[in-house]
């Protein structure tokens, strides 16, 4: 009759199909297990999750106009050609000498993408921008990371240190595992050309003509801020790529012998910035960074490494009065996070099965101390699917669901040992402690989930930003859900108690249920 009970149990539901064919439920478990950890390596490392930011920026460049006619000629025909767009929230413009850029706000509910097509489709359209003015550019603003900064200093002029802080952006861009270096709190370069009053008195010459000579030659570049100082006229032109020299023997104008006079024999041509109302100091000398980001697969403490060993390698190489230092970086608090997440993992493991041990059995101790890396391994095979990586957000989800995800599987564990102690075979006291405790542990997760479901719903950079919190609480949950109903019961129906290892490891138990129960009857109870 027994016998029957046992069979007619082991027929009803999920959870008696699992405690019956335990293959299933150790091939679950070592899905979760070495799944997690094959996928763990493929899952992208980053300090803070990138994004793009819903803002499109239109940029538009147009050489020698001033920032009114910036305005009239460029911003005003984009803002009226994207500002009806479905999908807009804001538009801003900023007119500069030179070029105008428009930013687009979309709104969160909208395909960005497909947004930004039509805003291109929409300034593509335009006629009325002036001759002069450049084709626009139309970018969706991406969030990107960096990782960590080199700060190059030293009581050199600017330009010695901007040229020594290229050659070693471009070296940075060649070491293994680094990608994209860029430099920061520099002035953008500019080109000087100084044109004495004399000289443009002597060859009958006016600014405009030698501004107009020089956007024929260079025609990327701004030129036609004019300044007076001392008795000079100073035409400024902005350049990206090329240097002072390249505009030496630029042909200005004939001269009254018939031969050509050439840009460098009337002015003063000198490589320099732009003027600025701030300077970078780094320990009290004028310093220019070098910023290292994260690309693609790359990881935060791979790229601090390797800049680390570039770093080690350059010091022997500068002079006496350059330094450099590594300054602001991020990988440090990620190695911190991840590093407090192993040890509340570990600390969590190790308390979990002491004081089972101490208080149920051994046995049952390691089976649910093993649903903790069960369920954080497990969620790793899911990141993927969700674009979610791991970074100082998702680490802190996984540090929050540490001190949640066993409860469940103590509760499930707990109910089974008291069946097994009511007398009931161990096939029957996992099946009916699981079915019994089933539903209070399907509701005590759903209540978890549903706590976090609302920063789901965060709108703008904000909702991106902290999404990833209840994609990983969610899949930890589910799956210690799993673990706790279907994974453990079978384990608990088939272990083998009278073995000798299992006996040893019960002595302590024992003789700690021993004085405790002697410590009820004597003093607790009277």
């Amino acid at each position: 009759m027994a016998n029957q009970t046992e069979r007619d149990e082991l027929s009803k539901g999920p959870i008696a199909w699992m405690v019956k064919n335990r293959v299933a439920a150790n091939l679950l478990m070592i899905i979760f297990l070495f799944g997690g950890l094959l996928m763990s390596s493929q899952i992208k490392q980053e300090v803070f999750p990138e994004f793009t930011t819903d803002i499109v920026r239109i940029t538009v460049p147009y050489p020698g106009a001033s920032p009114a006619e910036v305005e009239q000629g460029i911003i005003l025909s984009v803002e009226d050609a994207v500002r009806g767009l479905d999908g807009v929230k804001r538009v801003t413009s900023t007119a500069f000498e030179g070029s105008g850029v428009v930013v687009v706000e979309l709104l969160t509910s909208v395909n960005e993408f497909k947004l930004v097509q039509d805003i291109k489709n929409e300034v593509d359209r335009i006629t009325s921008f002036p001759e002069d003015a450049e084709r626009p550019v139309v970018s969706l603003v991406e969030s990107r990371r960096k990782v960590v900064s080199l700060m190059l200093y030293g009581e050199q002029s600017r330009s010695a240190l901007r040229m020594l802080a290229e050659r070693i952006r471009d070296d940075l861009i060649q070491q293994p595992g680094i990608t994209l270096v860029q430099l920061g709190l520099t002035p953008p370069l500019e080109i000087a050309i100084e044109v004495p009053q004399s000289e443009l008195r002597a060859y009958d010459l006016t600014l405009e003509q030698i501004a107009r000579k020089i956007r024929e030659t260079a025609i990327e570049l701004p030129a036609g801020e004019v300044r007076s100082e001392g008795g000079q006229i100073l035409l400024r032109t902005q350049e990206r790529r090329d240097f002072g020299r390249d505009f030496l023997n630029i042909p200005i104008s004939s001269s009254s012998s018939g031969g050509i006079v050439r840009l460098g024999e009337i002015a003063t041509i000198e490589d320099s910035f732009e003027e600025a109302d701030q300077e970078a100091i780094f320990n009290g000398k004028p310093a220019i960074s070098i910023d290292v980001f994260r690309v693609g697969n790359e990881t935060p403490d791979g790229v601090s490494q390797a800049v680390q060993a570039y770093v080690d390698e350059l010091q022997s190489q500068l002079p006496p009065d350059i330094g450099v230092s590594l300054w602001n970086d991020r990988s440090v608090v990620f190695v911190d996070r991840m590093q407090l997440l192993m040890k509340n993992a570990a600390l969590g493991l190790i308390l979990v099965l002491i004081l089972l041990g101490l208080f149920l059995e051994v046995r049952l101790a390691f089976w649910v101390t093993l649903g903790i890396p069960i369920s954080i391994l497990g969620c790793f095979l899911f990141l993927p699917w969700l674009d979610t990586s791991i970074n100082m957000i998702s680490l802190f989800a996984f540090i929050i669901t540490l001190g949640i995800i066993v409860d469940d599987a103590v509760v499930v564990g707990e109910n089974i040992y008291e069946k097994r102690e009511q007398g009931l075979s161990k096939i029957q006291a996992a099946i009916r402690g699981a079915q019994e405790i089933s539903m209070p542990v399907i509701f005590a997760i759903l209540t978890n989930i549903v706590a976090f479901m609302p920063l789901f719903f965060v709108p703008g950079i904000s909702g991106k930003f902290f999404r990833q919190i209840p994609a990983v609480v969610v899949i930890v949950f589910v799956i210690s859900l799993i673990e706790s109903l279907f994974i453990l019961p079978a384990h608990l129906s088939h272990s083998a108690p009278d073995k000798a290892l299992w006996k040893k490891l019960n002595k302590p138990r024992e003789y700690f249920s021993e004085k405790l129960n002697r410590f009820i009857e004597k003093v607790y109870d009277p």
